[in-house]
């Protein structure tokens, strides 16, 4: 670990990664326009892909590997996994919304919402691939997209981008999403939902004996109460707070969490940056294993007690205004990152 983090202050690179050896190939983004979606390959091997379908009502990253390649994402509702829970079907792969955009909400929109309902929704409509960039060492991906009403009014542009490293047991996804304004009004309002998450795979839940609905071994959905066999997910942020009931609704520099799945040793973290709205974000992370961290919550997660004492937060952009929010998903495999390898991602993301 320590020599790993050392090559960050020599490096040139994003984060100063170790660069690839002689057998690498380095990492590809390979777009397919025809079946809506950039692939993102580590040496050849699939690490994630950024999909759009039409039958989304946001585009993601689905799935995500390890370096091992290792699914780490829940495989409900686009394919289904035996053991796999079928709650909140508009959690898929990794993705960035919010729950109160001029009062609409663009996280739980999903197949499920009724006809009836969808004036109460928003969608993030992908409009192009701007750019791509393959390289030995770093990918990067830029995307557009429309935030729209159920009328398909634009209230928001986004321009996305995606950089994607990493060397031997670590993978790193950098996002830099820019949000402009174009009405003459745009207010986020204080939201648990958001803003950006994943969603897990069973391994990485915390056991729990309460019935759900799941995916049994034969694809079907069937109500049953959890088998946790396998199921040891462990949340943990910079201030050694552990498990959903502590870490939840917490103000945290990062995130992380472990699991063994699959005999593998497995870490995920979010880190947030410095310069973004609320930093330090307050965290999201949920037992059953949706993964979030939120620059836009804030009386919504503090108990009743003390929520009339706690500002509530409103941010407004007006039309052509912008806003940035930088974040960095860390996937570490063959061990669990510690908190002193976390400390120094954090400290070199925001220098």
């Amino acid at each position: 670990m320590k020599s790993f983090f050392n090559y960050f202050a020599l490096s040139a690179m994003l984060f100063g990664f170790a660069t690839c050896n002689s057998t690498q190939k380095g990492i590809e983004i390979v777009p397919d326009e025809d079946q809506r979606k950039v692939d993102v390959l580590f040496d050849g091997k699939l690490f994630t892909s950024y999909i759009y379908p039409v039958d989304l009502d946001k585009p993601v990253l689905y799935p995500i590997h390890t370096a091992n390649g290792t699914v780490i994402t829940r495989g409900f509702p686009l394919d289904p996994q035996p053991g796999d829970r079928t709650d909140h079907p508009h959690h898929v792969g990794a993705w960035f919304n919010f729950g109160n955009v001029n009062h609409l909400d663009f996280w739980n929109n999903s197949y499920a919402v009724p006809a009836r309902r969808k004036h109460e929704y928003g969608s993030i409509r992908h409009q192009k691939i701007v750019s791509v960039q393959s390289g030995r060492n770093q990918g990067a991906l830029v995307v557009a997209a429309h935030w729209v009403d159920h009328t398909e009014k634009i209230l928001l542009k986004e321009e996305t981008t995606f950089k994607f490293s990493g060397s031997g047991d670590w993978r790193f996804i950098e996002r830099i999403t820019t949000l402009v304004a174009q009405i003459d009004t745009v207010t986020f309002t204080d939201n648990k939902e958001g803003l950006i998450a994943i969603r897990m795979a069973r391994a990485f839940e915390e056991p729990d004996n309460k019935p759900a609905g799941f995916i049994d071994e034969e694809l079907k959905v069937t109500r049953m109460t959890p088998n946790n066999e396998g199921v040891n997910g462990l949340y943990r942020n910079n201030d050694g707070l552990e498990m959903e009931k502590e870490v939840w609704g917490k103000p945290s520099k990062w995130v992380s969490l472990s699991a063994v799945k699959d005999g593998e040793k497995i870490t995920v973290a979010i880190v947030d940056h410095k310069d973004n709205w609320e930093h330090p974000a307050r965290s999201m992370a949920r037992g059953y294993g949706l993964f979030a961290t939120n620059n836009m919550g804030r009386r919504v997660y503090v108990s009743p007690d003390v929520a009339e004492e706690t500002p509530l937060f409103v941010k407004t952009l007006n039309l052509g205004e912008s806003v940035t929010f930088r974040h960095l998903i860390v996937i570490k495999t063959n061990g669990f990152a510690t908190d002193e390898g976390m400390n120094q991602i954090f400290a070199d993301f925001n220098k």
